[in-house]
Parts: C-alpha cells; structure tokens; sequence
C-alpha cells in the first residue's frame, strides 16, 4: 500500500483565477480584499501553479491521494471534484467536513500519512490550520507539512515516501514561527 496523502485544496492547489500570473503576496492580497466575484466562484478556480504535475507525481510513485474541501454542501463538494477533473488532477476522493466537524476531524477520519495545506495567511489565522485540530495522540502518526498559501507545492521532494522523511515540525516549533503563532492563537 503507498502513502496515504490528504491534501487541502482551496489555498493551497487550487486558487481563484485571478491569481493567475500574480505573486504569492499578490494572491494573497487578492483573497484578503474578497473583491474578486471569482474568490467565490468555486467552479472557476484554477491549479496553484505546477500543483497538477507534483501531484500526478506522487500517484505514479504509488501515492493514494484524498483532497480536503473548505466546503460543506454536497453540491459544492460536487463542483470541487469537477474542478479536479477538468484540470486534470490525480483521481481521488474530495472528502468535507460534516455537521459540526472540523477539519481535524476530518482527517482524524482519514488517517493519512501525510497532511499537506496552507497556512491560512489571507485569513490572518481565523481560519484553523488542521494540523492543530487532530488529537495528540494522532499526531504522532500523521506527517504535516504547512506550505505558504498560495505558493503551491512545487518545492516539496517528488516522491511521497521523501514527504514522510522531512523533519517533523512540533507544535512547540510550529509556534515559534510568527505566521503560525498567528494561525494557532486563541485555539486553546
């Protein structure tokens, strides 16, 4: 059996499309002003960068491959998975968050290896990181790895079984980052 990946989508590979050709910061202006009408227009995004091929990557090493959705209706799960489809994404589940579950929930659920999202900057830290959200006990046991949102993935190693090799980032050091000190605070 390959590594289990879950990945987020919104953020972190896929992106609203007038980030296309703007950098990292411009995107993340971009998503903080929430005047773009394509922020919300779920169907129109567009991969985050080489997020496609690092993916298909992945798979052909033997990666199984489940996508994390920020959205909670069936109908607009629906639309992210056709979103996946027409750009060409490695074929995988898009699993959401039910009820009044987080996202930590979600993938206590899923149990991957390896945990990939975005930090969450165009939100200043409202939103939650999932890696905070999962128990102790299952931390341990998945690998998380926080990009910049907004800046792809292309810089992670090309193999899924080198994602389960990088260090181990703990929360004591994950808190002593200034990004995701403002992520994590006023989570507990």
């Amino acid at each position: 059996m390959g590594v289990r990946l879950l990945v987020f989508l919104h953020g972190t590979v896929l992106m609203h499309p007038a980030g296309v050709g703007c950098t990292r910061e411009e995107r993340v202006a971009q998503a903080r002003e929430r005047t773009d009408p394509g922020l919300r227009d779920a169907l129109a995004y567009v991969p985050v960068d080489g997020a496609v091929a690092k993916l298909w990557r992945w798979a052909e090493a033997g990666a199984d491959i489940a996508y994390l959705t920020s959205h909670r209706h069936p109908f607009q799960v629906a639309e992210d998975a056709a979103v996946l489809r027409r750009w060409g994404f490695p074929p995988g589940r898009v699993v959401a968050r039910r009820g009044s579950q987080t996202y930590g929930d979600v993938a206590e659920r899923e149990l991957p290896d390896v945990l990939i999202e975005d930090d969450c900057e165009s939100l200043d830290g409202r939103a939650e990181i999932t890696a905070s959200q999962i128990r102790p006990d299952l931390q341990a046991r998945i690998r998380s790895i926080v990009v910049p949102e907004f800046g792809g993935i292309d810089h992670l190693p090309d193999t899924p079984q080198a994602l389960l090799m990088r260090e181990r980032r703990t929360r004591r050091a994950a808190t002593a980052s200034p990004r995701w000190g403002r992520a994590l605070a006023g989570r507990h």
